[in-house]
Formats: C-alpha cells, sequence, structure tokens
C-alpha cells in the first residue's frame, strides 16, 4: 500500500487544502492529513481543533478514507512511522515553491522521504489561512474558502480574541 502525508499547519483548513487532498488521492492508495506545528506561525486553533476541522470537511467533501492525524515532531520521523515515503505538498505560485523547496530538501536530507508538489487550482490559488482569517477578522465573507464548521468557528474565535 501506497501512503503519501499531506502536511500543514491548516489554521485553519480551506478548500485549497482540500483540493490537494483530492489530488494526492489519485496517486496514493492511503493519504494521511498531518496536522503539524509551525514553529514561525502563531496558531488561532490549537491542534485538536485543527484536526476537527480537518476531519469534517473531510468528511463533508466524501473524502471519509481519509486520515486525518496530528503529528507531534518531526515531519521525516512521522511518515516513517506511518510507513509513507512521500509527502504531497500544493503550490500556489512561485513563494510557495520557495519556502517549501529548503523544507523538502531537508526532508530529503535526513530521511529518504521525498516531497511531490502538485500544482493547485487556479481558482483557489488566492485563498491562504492566513489571508482567510483576516477577511473573517473584518467580518468579510468566507463561506467560499474554508467549510461551513470552519467559517463558523473561525468568526467565534475571532469575536471573542477582540
Amino acid at each position: 500500500m501506497r501512503t503519501v502525508v499531506c502536511p500543514g499547519s491548516f489554521d485553519p483548513f480551506t478548500l485549497g487544502h482540500l483540493d490537494v487532498v483530492k489530488r494526492a488521492q489519485q496517486l496514493a492508495d492511503h493519504v494521511i492529513v498531518g496536522v503539524a506545528r509551525n514553529a514561525g506561525k502563531s496558531a488561532l486553533f490549537n491542534a485538536e481543533q485543527r484536526v476537527d476541522f480537518a476531519q469534517r470537511t473531510l468528511q463533508r467533501a466524501g473524502l471519509s478514507a481519509v486520515e486525518v492525524r496530528h503529528v507531534p515532531g518531526l515531519l521525516t520521523e512521522f511518515c516513517d512511522e506511518v510507513g509513507a515515503k512521500h509527502i504531497v505538498k500544493g503550490l500556489r505560485n512561485g513563494a510557495d515553491l520557495d519556502s517549501e523547496l529548503p523544507m523538502a530538501l531537508m526532508n530529503r536530507s535526513i530521511s529518504s522521504v521525498e516531497t511531490l508538489f502538485i500544482l493547485g487550482e487556479p481558482s483557489l490559488s488566492h485563498i491562504a489561512s492566513s489571508l482567510v482569517k483576516d477577511v473573517a477578522r473584518h467580518g468579510g465573507e468566507i463561506s467560499n474558502m474554508v467549510d461551513v464548521d470552519v467559517a463558523h468557528a473561525l468568526y467565534l474565535a475571532l469575536s471573542e480574541e477582540q
């Protein structure tokens, strides 16, 4: 069985992330969405909430066979643990490649895990978790960027933040 991991901080899980997971399913028998911590970002939601949001979004999209798990430490160690030889990442633009390439090379240098890049759907290329949070923070419409449950939780969390 070929297993791939689609990792990310997913704060929150967006329809752009969903697109990448759907595409990853075409490459593997088993897809694991790995919810990780990004030390360079301050998360609005905790890991348990982000796992739950990813599961709900995937289930509503009919992808209930995709597993969602928390990545507690190094991604390469997680990949070894679950038997994944490949990481699948989505790219929206050149800036994404610039930030993802060093990570892919580091992962390959410390393990045998290879990273595969998938070009994101152009109609979703404007969707980034940070931008979704910013739009929601100012009361903007985000229902075309995230699942309805995620949108509700995001509006609620941001209203409590103020």
